[in-house]
């Protein structure tokens, strides 16, 4: 009989809720067996409601639990680079949130990390699996547009909500890196990678509009993919409506997706 793999959160805050989390609980060979949070009555609060057998108010203390045989990190990303190293240092898979650490330094330093200890490493970018995106590879594959010639992505959000001052942490450059170009652009970026392949030249800008957190709240780019594919972004977070479409054209027609809407003219 095949063995299950069982996981242990590190901050088990609102993604985990009703998305990662229980999502551990239902694959097949997959089990949530323990959380932390710094907070433990918090911690304490989840493994109840979530029927989990074990949690802690310290990231060693799961991460060294021989109970637990792979490590998901679902802080913000300020705490990615020290669990991701603790997990290394134990010798099990880690599976951390996007955006996957503060800067690219980081990044670098937690891949460099699990090499040596010869960890899997993988960052949450589960967009790659989805089948209407699975769809546009293939269609992107038989050439059903042609070639590509270049992709063009617009996200735009109405501006966050701020009470009593209180600036949420994703919008904190100190615990996300950057504002929410860093939490949703990167989803559009990963995808694209999958899609048209690696980006090697880019040229951008990045401003804070608004003035309501130190954070950008609008960033401009152009980029060059590997295979000649040209493209542009524009992200604004400081906008009227919510829109988020990206479109791909190719020499023999288009296709675009509207959040998870994918529709093709050819």
């Amino acid at each position: 009989m095949k063995k299950s793999i069982q996981w242990g959160i590190i901050g088990c805050g609102d993604v985990t809720e009703v998305k990662s989390g229980p999502a551990f609980q239902k694959i097949e060979h997959s089990k949530l067996v323990a959380v932390m949070r710094r907070n433990g009555d918090l911690a304490k609060d989840y493994a109840i409601r979530h029927q989990v057998p074990t949690w802690y108010s310290d990231g060693e203390k799961l991460i060294s639990d021989p109970e637990v045989h792979a490590i998901y990190v679902a802080t913000p990303p300020v705490f990615h680079k020290e669990y991701t190293l603790l997990a290394a240092k134990y010798k099990k898979p880690v599976y951390v949130e996007k955006p996957m650490a503060l800067n690219y330094g980081e990044c670098l330093e937690m891949i460099d990390c699990c090499k040596e200890a010869g960890v899997p490493l993988f960052v949450a970018y589960y967009r790659r699996a989805l089948p209407k995106f699975l769809k546009v590879k293939e269609l992107l594959e038989e050439e059903v547009i042609g070639e590509p010639r270049f992709v063009s992505t617009i996200h735009y959000k109405t501006p966050l909500k701020i009470f009593d001052n209180e600036v949420p942490w994703r919008v904190n450059p100190k615990l996300a890196g950057g504002g929410l170009y860093f939490d949703l652009a990167s989803h559009t970026l990963d995808l694209l990678d999958f899609l048209l392949g690696s980006i090697k030249k880019v040229k951008g800008f990045s401003s804070n509009q608004r003035g309501d957190y130190k954070a950008e709240d609008i960033v401009s780019g152009s980029f060059m993919f590997e295979s000649g594919v040209h493209g542009t972004g524009q992200w604004c977070f400081s906008a009227y409506d919510d829109k988020d479409v990206t479109e791909i054209v190719g020499s023999n027609g288009k296709s675009y997706f509207l959040r998870l809407v994918m529709i093709l003219f050819n």
